[in-house]
């Protein structure tokens, strides 16, 4: 299938203009991605209904925690990813083609399939996750523009490296995203990842100004994203460029693909990292990955009373009522809380 976002260039080269790398592809080769490839001047994507995996989740899973809290999402992916981390925690799919010989793996699923599975399942909500859903871009569009005419909203699980172009693109039929922010350090997104700082901070400002919910994951890494000054940082941006109420989500890692040379993050790193985006002003910070851990629940930021009570990604209990504390009467921020 021809692909979209992209522009002709001289002697059967073409531009991709997708996502931040802007890749100029030669005739018979592939962009950074892996899916993406020049056939005699026509960029084509080669995943447009190879799904490599697909199941139902809990939203948590995603994690999203504003957002529909305890209801179920079709979670679907391909192979390939625009990035290269080498901590990737799906590097089996993501980097499938890159460390495979270029395989293209998965089965025919058409948009109206995936949407119909949704829609058995009792899903709310479709994601694109697994790999980087910017890379199958033009069947996550198909899916989503579908799954709207059936009221099912759709979700992208997304490390933000998309252009600007995408994001306008696809922004009347996305409903949520969440986005790695994997580190506030320009140098750790050249050595980890393959890629810069600022196109991430781009794409996060542009979702929330065209009124796409978001919440920010950050991994955080003994040693490389975890110094307090970084995450202190980090939290200042979230407060003045997406607001106090941007739910944040720090993670533990586990040692993985590339990166086995540190160890699993300390749960106290976790807990500093929460207190730090606090004290910055946020309203919702989050510990990930650690399951039993009092912070993966929603707490009244005004009066401190539990309202979302979790365990992993299973919701046990939900106090609020038409986005309110049902205590003290705050307001909630989120989308149907409720």
């Amino acid at each position: 299938m021809e692909a979209l976002l992209y522009t002709p260039l001289d002697d059967k080269m073409v531009q991709c203009l997708l996502c931040s790398h802007q890749c100029v592809i030669k005739d018979g080769r592939r962009g950074i991605c892996g899916v993406r490839e020049n056939k005699n001047g026509y960029l084509k994507t080669l995943v447009y209904d190879k799904v490599i995996a697909s199941h139902i989740d809990p939203i948590e899973k995603k994690p999203l925690y504003h957002f529909y809290p305890g209801t179920l999402s079709y979670s679907v992916g391909t192979v390939g990813c625009n990035l290269k981390c080498r901590f990737c925690q799906n590097a089996d799919i993501a980097h499938m083609p890159a460390d495979h010989d270029g395989r293209i793996a998965g089965k025919s699923f058409s948009p109206e399939e995936i949407v119909d599975e949704a829609i058995k399942g009792n899903c709310k909500s479709i994601a694109y996750t697994y790999n980087e859903p910017t890379v199958f871009f033009e069947l996550a569009l198909a899916c989503a523009k579908l799954a709207h005419t059936k009221d099912i909203k759709n979700v992208f699980v997304s490390n933000g490296y998309m252009s600007g172009k995408a994001i306008e693109m696809l922004s009347p039929f996305l409903d949520a995203a969440n986005v790695d922010l994997k580190a506030f350090s320009d140098d750790f997104y050249k050595k980890m990842c393959n890629a810069r700082l600022s196109p991430v901070l781009e794409t996060l400002k542009k979702m929330k100004a065209m009124d796409i919910f978001v919440e920010v994951t950050t991994l955080l890494i003994p040693g490389l994203n975890d110094d307090p000054k970084e995450l202190k940082d980090l939290a200042a941006f979230i407060v003045t460029e997406l607001g106090s109420d941007t739910p944040w989500h720090v993670s533990r890692f586990y040692p993985t693909y590339k990166l086995t040379d540190r160890p699993p993050t300390p749960v106290e790193t976790l807990l500093m990292a929460r207190n730090i985006g606090i004290t910055a002003g946020l309203k919702y910070v989050y510990t990930g990955n650690v399951p039993g851990e009092t912070s993966e629940n929603t707490f009244c930021y005004s009066c401190g009373g539990k309202l979302i009570d979790r365990r992993g990604y299973h919701v046990s209990e939900n106090k609020i009522i038409d986005n309110k504390c049902p205590d003290c009467g705050a307001f909630i921020h989120g989308v149907g809380l409720s």
